[in-house]
């Protein structure tokens, strides 16, 4: 998700005495790595009842740092911040991420421990689907699957082969925005495992300029969950094929939160989406997201859109958001039409 810069403490303290003769800046680390991701937006949107509406926002912002150590270059512990606009016009700060990453604690497997990354998500976004900044993954946007978010208190040991790659956690489950219940909620079970079909397991891909083809196996086991103290278990499978002019990918997951009649995670349900890219700097977008759930109120929404690469920092988006309107969900649009700029630096 994120590009880097490096800074060394030595760099750091050399920069800063330039400018202020009396600071010192000091780490127990041979380097440190800033970044930071944005998502700024316009929005109209036409709901089902009632007046239009127009609004800017500052849709995420993402504030990163690595530490990595001199004995040992490959570790780090990282802390990332996000912003997020709550409904009621607030700007919430959270911890997304805050983990100790340790390399090769087994053959060809390092583990984060802390508040960690979940096996999917950050995966899919890196391959599949690519537009975190219009709209979250299927298995996480409200109007798609809505069963896990990206980040959670626990372990997560991560595998990379050429040809398999994998993630498995342990983790308290509720997600990293949700309260946890010490001593009462049970611990969920989480996992991915990819078979890199062109060799791809141990590379940062880049989607304009490799080609891949992946298929996994993906769920998870959450016991004894905040809402309804029963289990929720879901699972699904994914694939997705990319070359530099174009991007497939699809899912279909199915889930069963016990415990819970007539429920609105109870169901089954597909994305698929894909993305042509005509010249280097300029792409079009697609995705449809459909999920059938025991509330007998399918959910159901169409993404279309184009993408233009204004630099190698800056990304700008044009999109257009249907919603089904019968669609169960806490959006009562039925269409948004987004502008976005995407900036990572």
């Amino acid at each position: 998700m994120f590009q880097k810069i490096l800074l060394s403490t030595a760099a750091a303290s050399l920069l800063a005495s330039s400018i202020y003769a009396d600071v010192t800046v000091k780490a127990n680390a041979a380097t440190l790595k800033f970044s930071g991701t944005h998502y700024i937006g316009f929005v109209h949107k036409d709901p089902q009842s009632g007046d239009s509406d127009d609004y800017f926002e500052t849709r995420r912002n993402y504030f990163q740092v690595k530490a990595y150590f001199t004995d040992r270059p490959k570790d780090y512990i990282r802390i990332t911040m996000d912003t997020h606009n709550e409904k009621g016009g607030a700007v919430n700060v959270w911890l997304k991420y805050a983990y100790l990453y340790l390399d090769n604690i087994l053959p060809y497997t390092g583990v984060e421990i802390g508040q960690v990354h979940r096996p999917w998500i950050d995966y899919e976004e890196h391959h599949g689907w690519l537009y975190r900044s219009i709209a979250k993954t299927f298995v996480e946007e409200h109007q798609g699957a809505h069963f896990t978010n990206s980040a959670d208190k626990g372990l997560d040991f991560k595998t990379k082969t050429e040809n398999f790659s994998s993630e498995l956690a342990i983790v308290n489950g509720e997600g990293y925005h949700e309260n946890d219940r010490d001593g009462e909620n049970g611990l969920s079970y989480e996992w991915r495992l990819t078979a890199n079909l062109y060799g791809t397991g141990k590379k940062h891909v880049h989607a304009t300029k490799d080609t891949y083809a992946d298929i996994s196996f993906l769920g998870q086991y959450n016991t004894k969950t905040l809402k309804n103290d029963e289990d929720f278990v879901w699972y699904g499978l994914h694939a997705v094929y990319n070359q530099p002019e174009f991007l497939i990918a699809g899912m279909y997951v199915t889930a069963d939160d016990q415990g819970a009649a007539n429920n609105s995670k109870t169901g089954s349900g597909w994305s698929v989406n894909g993305e042509y890219r005509p010249t280097q700097d300029w792409a079009l977008l697609a995705r449809y997201d459909a999920f059938s759930a025991d509330d007998n109120k399918d959910r159901k929404q169409y993404i279309v859109g184009a993408a233009y690469k204004y630099s190698k920092n800056i990304k700008f988006i044009a999109n257009l958001f249907h919603i089904d309107p019968d669609s169960n969900t806490d959006d009562d649009a039925t269409n948004k039409y987004m502008l976005t700029a995407e900036v990572k630096w």
